[in-house]
């Protein structure tokens, strides 16, 4: 039972992630500048200056958020578990499903947050971009 419980886990978390990996971009507004130089020439203005503000420190960590949100959720999840198993008498057993459950619940929510850029990155690729003419109306 536990192993179908991971297996069924494990396929589910790879659809997840894969879905999820694509981190958020800047939306530009279609002013000037923008139809000047095309799409294509817009979306190497904005590699430039993510590349720019991960050269300044402004990268962020979203491994470090995935790997933390994976943690929380399997410690809460062992220790429900564990309760719960207690009650039942399977303590043990309790606490490993309910530690797959969380970690793999704090997995999905660390994948889906860490497609989002800090403030203060996210604030400096805005006003990379501002500088080069463009104007973000949000990110995606």
């Amino acid at each position: 039972m536990i192993k179908d419980l991971l297996r069924v886990l494990l396929a589910g978390g790879v659809v997840v992630s894969t879905l999820a990996c694509a981190a958020k971009r800047p939306v530009l507004y279609p002013n000037a500048q923008l139809e000047a130089v095309g799409a294509a020439a817009a979306q190497q203005d904005i590699d430039d200056c993510l590349q720019k503000a991960a050269a300044a420190g402004y990268a962020g960590n979203p491994e470090g958020k995935v790997a933390g949100n994976t943690a929380v959720g399997a410690a809460a999840g062992a220790a429900v578990g564990a309760a719960v198993g207690a009650v039942a008498g399977r303590a043990g057993a309790g606490a490993a499903m309910g530690a797959a459950g969380g970690g793999a619940g704090g997995l999905i929510r660390g994948i889906f947050g860490s497609r989002d850029l800090d403030p203060v990155p996210r604030q400096f690729v805005d006003q990379c971009l501002k500088e080069k003419g463009y104007e973000v109306i949000g990110w995606q």
